[in-house]
């Protein structure tokens, strides 16, 4: 159980999933951007306060299972429509993917309405939704500060980015994949990218690389840089930090790994108590975003994520610890 009692916000897609992998295949699975970085956040405070939209068709066994994880549905708007859904089926190398359809559904015409109890929430996660929801729940925020963290994708690149570029304005951290920051920024090179990233206006950006890690990008404020958040000689005052991924000898299904890892950073920061965050506190975040999500990658949706314990999350972290130090 999380010992830590300051509320986190999240806000995104709830979707039923059906997903093909060359060996297996699930059907009427739980899905969504908020669902995963929700469940995350769950093993490190409570409570954990989803903001979305579902249809007629939700399983309530989906609802039942944030129930049993103590996360609050009560900011979950229902509707007579139909659930978001989405099918995929991965390639062999299980980080490729086909879209095979996609239902908008309920999602077409939705506004977030946070409850007003969820609005001063110090901790907000704007999983993966468009750039307008983002905008709009960054509208009905009441905290002082909050600390506001944000991923995205190719397709709000594509077709709303001069909204992305506002939120970018309004954020704390955003978190994008490796594919989605070149195209952004406009280059292969992903410390450029990363640098170019923290000029559009956030603090911290984290760039995903799948089974390859992470790396922290943050604007170093300390002067002189603290020895722990060293910068390149070619990019002054910004610090980096590369997180390995933990290692998997299979992956079931990869979807979701890169909202638990937010939803598990986000956690973390919430279980320090603090309001502000140094750049060892979003290093130490990333590093258990790693290991959650690598729970999520070891069956389909959310069907080991939701079942392990705050033991096993600590235990894969030293090991991640032992796995990456030397002298």
């Amino acid at each position: 159980m999380p010992t830590s009692t300051t509320p986190v916000l999240i806000g995104g897609s709830i979707a039923i999933d059906n997903i093909k992998t060359p060996t297996a295949e699930g059907k009427n699975l739980l899905g969504g951007s908020a669902s995963f970085t929700g469940f995350a956040a769950s093993y490190f405070t409570s409570p954990v306060h989803l903001v979305g939209i579902i249809g007629k068709d939700f399983p309530q066994e989906h609802l039942d299972l944030f129930e049993k994880k103590g996360i609050s549905t009560d900011g979950l708007e229902r509707s007579e429509g139909d659930t978001f859904s989405w099918s995929g089926s991965y390639h062999e190398n299980m980080n490729d993917r086909d879209t095979l359809a996609v239902a908008i559904n309920v999602l077409e015409d939705w506004t977030p309405k946070i409850p007003a109890e969820m609005a001063s929430a110090p901790i907000v996660v704007l999983a993966n939704m468009h750039p307008l929801n983002q905008l709009q729940m960054i509208s009905q925020l009441t905290a002082e500060k909050p600390f506001i963290a944000a991923d995205t994708m190719d397709l709000w690149i594509t077709i709303a980015n001069d909204d992305l570029h506002k939120v970018l304005q309004k954020i704390d951290l955003l978190v994008i994949n490796e594919s989605e920051a070149r195209d952004f920024c406009k280059t292969s090179n992903l410390i450029k990218a990363g640098q170019r990233l923290l000029g559009k206006g956030p603090a911290n950006v984290v760039i995903k690389l799948g089974e390859f890690g992470a790396i922290l990008f943050s604007k170093d404020v300390s002067s002189p840089p603290h020895p722990l958040a060293p910068s390149l000689p070619q990019l002054p005052g910004v610090s980096l930090f590369r997180c390995a991924a933990f290692p998997l000898t299979e992956v079931a299904d990869p979807t979701g790994a890169g909202d638990s890892f937010l939803g598990a950073l986000a956690g973390h920061l919430a279980s320090t108590g603090k309001s502000e965050f140094s750049f060892d506190d979003i290093r130490q975040a990333i590093a258990y975003g790693s290991v959650v999500a690598s729970f999520t990658c070891e069956a389909f949706s959310a069907n080991r994520l939701a079942h392990i314990s705050r033991q096993d999350i600590d235990s894969r972290l030293t090991l991640l610890k032992n796995l990456t130090h030397w002298p």
